[in-house]
């Protein structure tokens, strides 16, 4: 037993109600439980509480045992006066207030059916290989499921927003340069997403818009400000972007980012930085205003026909600037215009929806649910516990359930715990 589970059981009254009695034999009939408080102070604040046919309102603490409230020095603290009510797994002693009048305490044990107890070791004490969980969530009512993935989903989005939110406020609201920076750690992928990050806050995105017109320039930038310019390499095309850089970084007195950041270790040619700078870059000399182009639109087609860019024409032949290789087209593929979708423009247009008063997210839940289920270890084992994604939607959610409940043993504030301990 600990305290975790005592106040979930408080809060969802997982104990029988009739005939309630403290430890001193008074009846207490439980109006309102109270709101939890996750901040010092009290358990859980305005509670309503009949106390011998009298009512209570204040608040209610909860410990193991009684004893605790003075092992945490309660009584030294004057935030404690106003508790009404003590909940205990197990009394040892008594608690005063101030008057020197005892502080009804109620004996949770006492009202518990062992079913309860059962089903919380079967969660958290057996063997489990993967999630606490993966013997029973297939039993979970499906309702239940589905309602709780969708604000699985919208946590997750919740969670990504900060980031765009400190982003606003270092770029004074210019919502252009926070999807140029975002755009820029998507392309990067896992592997150079940091990098690419800092690639694209190495300089004003006011240079984008003044070099948009023209791809050379823009390439020159994106390659000399990652720092992939300062090299030896007989390339023409290399030289001619080194001279280019030159002449920016002088007149605009830019500096590049360290060397190293940048990898391409571990990635598929088609994933090779180079190969994704350039295609941004010719992303921006096709588009102006993009921010405004990808707010509108809302339908995964019409990003697919947005994103319909490729690399610069020497990197049809070529992966890097040294070695030339079979002529190939570096289009963007739908699964990677996926990807930007689900990871950044969405959240992008999330956080721009609640910065408009907008709290109707219906658009937000038909576009991602357009997209196609993600691949991957997480999303497969949990189609192997017999919870199948059929959209990124549910993908997303499931990625947001392993990684910010199940990792870390947080059953008791999932709605799928909370199913499989109720007795």
């Amino acid at each position: 037993m600990n305290e975790k589970l005592i106040h979930f059981i408080w809060k969802l009254r997982l104990f029988s109600t009739k005939n309630l009695l403290s430890t001193k034999g008074e009846s207490i009939e439980i109006i309102s439980n109270g709101i939890q408080n996750f901040n010092t102070g009290p358990d859980f604040f305005n509670a309503k509480i009949r106390i011998n046919n009298q009512i209570w309102a204040g608040n209610v603490e909860i410990h193991l045992n009684s004893s605790d409230w003075y092992n945490h020095k309660h009584e030294q603290d004057s935030n404690y006066d106003s508790v009404i009510l003590h909940v205990v797994w197990q009394h040892d002693i008594e608690v005063f207030r101030e008057s020197n009048e005892i502080i009804p305490t109620l004996e949770l044990k006492k009202y518990i059916t062992p079913q309860l107890l059962i089903n919380y070791e079967n969660l958290f004490e057996g063997n489990r290989k993967w999630i606490n969980c993966e013997n029973e969530i297939e039993t979970v009512d499906s309702f239940v499921v589905k309602n709780w993935i969708e604000r699985l989903y919208f946590e997750r989005l919740e969670n990504k927003s900060f980031v765009i939110e400190d982003l606003l406020v270092k770029n004074k609201n210019d919502w252009e340069a926070i999807l140029f920076k975002l755009l820029a750690k998507g392309f990067g992928l896992k592997v150079n997403g940091d990098a690419f990050l800092n690639f694209a806050n190495s300089f004003d995105f006011n240079l984008v818009r003044k070099l948009s017109g023209d791809n050379e320039q823009l390439e020159s930038l994106f390659f000399g400000q990652a720092n992939l310019l300062f090299k030896e390499c007989e390339s023409a095309y290399f030289m001619k972007l080194k001279n280019e850089f030159e002449y920016l970084k002088t007149k605009f007195k830019i500096e590049p980012i360290s060397s190293g950041q940048i990898q391409f270790f571990r990635l598929r040619p088609n994933n090779f930085p180079t190969i994704r700078l350039s295609q941004l870059a010719s992303l921006y000399n096709s588009h102006q205003n993009l921010f405004s182009k990808l707010m509108e639109i809302n339908s995964v087609n019409q990003y697919y026909k947005l994103f319909e860019i490729s690399a610069a024409p020497f990197w049809q032949t070529h992966y890097t600037f040294e070695t030339e290789s079979k002529k190939s087209t570096k289009k963007l593929t739908k699964s990677f215009i996926d990807l930007l979708i689900i990871n950044t423009i969405i959240p992008l247009k999330f956080v721009y929806l609640k910065s408009l008063g907008k709290t109707d997210f219906s658009l937000i839940l038909s576009l991602i649910e357009q997209l196609k289920p993600e691949r991957n270890t997480i999303i497969s084992k949990f189609s192997n516990l017999k919870i199948k994604s059929k959209s990124a939607f549910e993908t997303q959610a499931m990625l947001h359930l392993k990684n910010e409940y199940c990792n870390k043993q947080l059953c008791l504030n999932c709605a799928i715990g909370k199913e499989l301990l109720k007795p």
